[in-house]
């Protein structure tokens, strides 16, 4: 239930904001606003007033404004001047426009909300680097203090996870400079070697290197899994591997994951005992790759990640500066991700329809206002990019077209802009579909 009103509340919110850009500039600029629709489809509230009508429907993925326009039917003279299509270039530039622009300034809003009263984020020191990954190869080793990424600084976990997804989806190489003792290295990560230079929602995450550090200590047993055969149990220590000593979680990961199907001893001490138990991976397939699972969780290393906390307090000022930042950051990564797609640097399966936001929705609502705050304003930020796109259809779109007036001095033909309407729609109606698939794919495990 938490997940359906909260992403009909981040959906709600987000859809009235940027149609209301629309109406607001509209009616700014003269133009009879007819119907303000947050949802498609049969409306379940309905009122008149200022002459709008003001609808909410029963699909609440959009919504629109309808707007006096001689195109879509007869206009009486006395409100021809009100019609949509009757005003300059200039004008029907800017209500376009209003719509986006409307969630970038909702995105600052809602950052500036999360910022304001402070809070804490992690140094970015290596914790753990993941065995036989990229990051391993590259020489990158636990305690390492993270200086910056292709060249571009990192002051804390979030920002190095940025920059590391904008160097794959954009530069498609890696750079990674870390402080190391009294030393300074520039360490190159070989992205193409790891089958890493396509940006996806699991690539950074494959590059091997994360900020916690996990201890050798069993914290979850899954019912049914292999280690729950094996007579694994929640607080076990992990101590050897075929009588061969294992220090690090990150190493018995690999050793379990590289040995599907295969029995091995594990000698773990339990309760100041030590137990020799027999432990057989199951075989899952991930990635096409048959790799060995056994159903079971690592405890965090809580005290090495309390050494990453660090408070922080922007004061009313910069909380607004790196709002404003930050809205502009993921914009640009927004974009690049996109133009990306075309290019084939990014992958489509980055792409998340409506199921996935509202898992997200949901997930980021049970953390905490903060962080569903923080859920909203990354949306708000992709409705504005996505509807600027010069994709007809899309408020881009129609920015296209006026652009393109300016340049020749006069409209498009009809029959122009209903061949651009077309395209757009198929295109964007094949992105749907894609979107869908994803989130079926998630939701089903793939």
């Amino acid at each position: 239930m938490l997940t359906v009103v909260a992403f009909l509340v981040a959906i709600g919110v987000l859809v009235t904001v940027h149609e209301f850009g629309h109406y607001l500039v509209a009616r700014w600029c003269g133009v009879k606003v007819l119907r303000f629709s947050i949802g498609f489809g049969k409306p379940i509230l309905r009122f008149v007033r200022g002459g709008t009508e003001w609808v909410v429907a029963l699909v609440p993925l959009g919504g629109y404004v309808k707007m006096l326009d001689e195109r879509e039917g007869p206009v009486d003279a006395a409100e021809r001047s009100q019609a949509f299509n009757t005003q300059s270039v200039f004008k029907r530039i800017a209500i376009v426009v209003a719509g986006p622009l409307a969630n970038f300034l909702t995105a600052i809003v809602l950052f500036y909300a999360v910022l304001l009263p402070g809070g804490e984020t992690l140094a970015p020191r290596v914790g753990m680097v993941v065995p036989q990954s990229a990051a391993s190869a590259a020489g990158l080793l636990p305690g390492d203090t993270v200086r910056a990424v292709n060249g571009e600084p990192v002051a804390d976990w979030d920002a190095l996870r940025s920059a590391m997804a904008e160097g794959v989806g954009s530069a498609g190489q890696l750079v990674v400079e870390v402080e190391r003792g009294q030393r300074v290295l520039n360490l190159p990560v070989d992205l193409e070697r790891f089958g890493l230079t396509r940006l996806d929602e699991k690539t950074v995450g494959r590059i091997g290197v994360l900020p916690q550090r996990f201890l050798p200590k069993i914290a979850f047993v899954e019912p049914g899994g292999a280690a729950e055969q094996a007579g694994l149990a929640k607080g076990d220590i992990l101590k050897t591997l075929d009588g061969r000593t294992v220090a690090g979680w990150g190493e018995w990961v690999v050793a379990i994951q590289n040995r599907p199907g295969q029995l091995m001893q594990v000698g773990v001490e339990r309760a100041g005992r030590t137990l020799q138990l027999a432990l057989r991976p199951a075989s899952v397939e991930a990635g096409g790759v048959v790799q060995g699972r056994i159903g079971a969780a690592p405890a965090l290393d809580e005290a090495w990640l309390a050494s990453l906390r660090r408070p922080v307090d922007y004061g009313v000022f910069g909380a607004l500066v790196q709002a404003v930042e930050r809205t502009w950051r993921m914009s640009a990564q927004t974009l690049k991700m996109m133009g990306g797609m075309f290019v084939g640097q990014v992958s489509l399966d980055a792409i998340s329809g409506p199921l996935t936001i509202a898992d997200y929705a949901g997930k980021t609502a049970s953390m905490g206002w903060q962080s569903y705050l923080s859920f909203m304003a990354v949306i708000s930020v992709s409705l504005g990019v996505l509807n600027l796109l010069p994709v007809p259809v899309l408020d881009g779109g129609h920015l296209l077209y006026y652009v393109a007036e300016l340049v020749r001095g006069r409209p498009l033909s009809e029959r122009a802009q209903q061949i651009g309407q077309r395209l757009g729609l198929a295109l964007i109606l094949t992105l749907m579909m894609i979107a869908l698939f994803n989130d079926l794919g998630r939701m089903l495990g793939g």
